[in-house]
């Protein structure tokens, strides 16, 4: 079980939470691990924090890139890395200090999985304070084809990496990894889900996550739909389904913004500033 596992973590103005990041891969009781820390071209303390900890432990390897996103800075990290398995974790996000002692030997056992993840948990501000838990389902594409089921940190092997050519680099706005699960496994390869919680994500107000769901979605959908529209097209009845189920749910909404009193009441408060504009016209 001495597997290499090349963890990668890109930072982008996260430097204050870059400590905590790298604490969890230190405490980590599997030992044979290393850990490139990705300044992808950072405004912030980036470069001194991470340096700091090259320092600590010679597992620890740092590596500068002009900015170009989360997709260009995990592909940058992975290509330099020496390891058969790929860990990316976000700058800001924790691992359970057991996280590869319990997932290393699953992939190593089995050589059909291609991926394997596990429980997580999110908190705010510290990991004391979870807010949500997130159990995902499945072990194959048609179980990611509408939901995103694999967390970002899972666990997988270099040469899936390599089969589909990275990380898609023109996914500037999120979803780069469910884009990334899908071109995986669509080929047949499988993944597989640990019981046990033992990644922490953490929520903030201001976050790519928060961004992309708030401003992105749709596009991203929608890119991700054509680019693999062969498998798409081969569950076309339930694509079906759930394209419209989105669109009525959304007409739904509306019309019940439409009909609620909050609505009512500021159209009648903004109508005399409608009837000025149409007058000063």
């Amino acid at each position: 079980m001495n597997t290499l596992v090349s963890i990668i973590v890109p930072c982008f103005k996260q430097a204050h939470f870059l400590n905590e990041s790298l604490q969890s891969v230190l405490n980590q009781t599997y030992p044979n691990w290393e850990c490139i820390i990705v300044n992808d071209g950072s405004p912030d303390n980036t470069e001194i924090v991470a340096k700091q900890w090259c320092t600590k432990d010679k597992r620890f390897k740092y590596l500068y890139k002009e900015n170009g996103g989360l997709s260009s800075a995990r592909n940058a990290g992975i290509t330099v890395g020496t390891g058969e398995f790929i860990l990316p974790l976000d700058a800001d996000d924790l691992i359970h200090e057991t996280f590869l002692e319990k997932l290393v030997p699953v992939l190593n056992n089995d050589k059909a999985l291609a991926i394997v993840s596990c429980y997580s948990k999110f908190f705010e501000k510290n990991i004391n304070n979870i807010v949500k838990e997130l159990k995902p389902k499945g072990n194959d594409y048609r179980f990611l084809l509408y939901v995103n089921q694999l967390i970002a940190t899972s666990l997988y092997r270099k040469e899936c990496w390599e089969a589909v050519g990275g990380y898609d680099e023109s996914m500037k706005a999120g979803f780069e990894d469910w884009e990334f699960w899908l071109a995986i496994t669509k080929t047949g390869r499988k993944y597989k889900i640990i019981e046990e919680f033992l990644f922490y994500y953490r929520r903030a107000k201001k976050s790519m996550l928060v961004d992309t769901i708030s401003n992105y979605a749709e596009n991203n959908k929608e890119y991700i739909f054509k680019k693999h529209s062969d498998i798409y097209i081969k569950d076309f009845e339930n694509c079906m389904t759930v394209l419209f189920y989105h669109i009525k749910t959304h007409r739904d909404s509306e019309i019940k913004l439409k009909n609620s009193l909050e609505y009512k009441i500021g159209k009648i408060l903004c109508k005399p500033f409608r009837m000025f504009k149409i007058k000063g016209k």
